[in-house]
């Protein structure tokens, strides 16, 4: 996790279907891998634990010679099973030490916060990175509460020693604000999924601010 950003690509099937011109869900993840991005959340809440299985398998083999990494989200179990790089938890999930136990070092666990507080806890908690928002307003995290702004950010960055990675409502007009408060990254879906160009998007968002 070295690059700056860190660009975390959250899978959304259905969205990658409507809204790009790649087949299927591994060969975007696949073009994404290729262009770049530093971590791919497979967060697919609708797929059976097989299915789920399966495409994290998918998307496992298509980064294989990339060094991008792959986290099935809630699924520490299933994670494990297709041989993914880590696991994001959130409050369905696994709490963070008893999937530590599990997993042992060298397995990458991100947990997912709506609060300062939050990040604070899963940062002293032993996770590798927080994912930290809404950020600004987005459709998906209302029922989070209000964004939290970056002022937020700047304050977790300050406290926690893990990667900190910015999350909702992040776009290409107001991404270079989130970085600007010392995060790690950012996380997204639309993000990338509307992109007209994911290769073009990627390689814009790491140049430097």
């Amino acid at each position: 996790m070295k690059n700056r950003p860190l660009l975390c690509l959250i899978t959304d099937q259905q969205r990658i279907a409507l809204r790009t011109n790649v087949s299927d869900t591994v060969a975007f993840c696949r073009l994404a891998a290729t262009a770049g991005v530093d971590l791919i959340q497979i967060r697919e809440k609708a797929l059976s634990a097989r299915e789920l299985f399966e495409l994290a398998c998918g998307v496992v083999s298509a980064v294989r010679g990339t060094e991008t990494r792959v986290l099935v989200n809630d699924r520490v179990d299933v994670a494990l099973a297709a041989k993914a790089h880590g696991a994001h938890l959130t409050t369905q999930s696994l709490p963070l030490a008893e999937a530590r136990h599990i997993t042992g070092k060298g397995f990458l666990l991100g947990v997912s916060t709506h609060s300062l507080e939050e990040a604070i806890e899963a940062d002293r908690g032993g996770a590798d990175y927080v994912l930290l928002g809404p950020v600004f307003d987005t459709p998906s995290k209302r029922a989070y509460g209000k964004p939290l702004g970056p002022e937020v950010l700047s304050a977790a960055v300050a406290n926690c020693k893990c990667s900190v990675i910015a999350l909702g409502g992040i776009n290409l007009q107001n991404y270079q604000d989130v970085l600007r408060t010392g995060v790690a990254g950012i996380a997204a879906i639309r993000l990338f999924t509307d992109s007209f160009d994911l290769v073009d998007t990627i390689a814009h968002l790491k140049l430097p601010i």
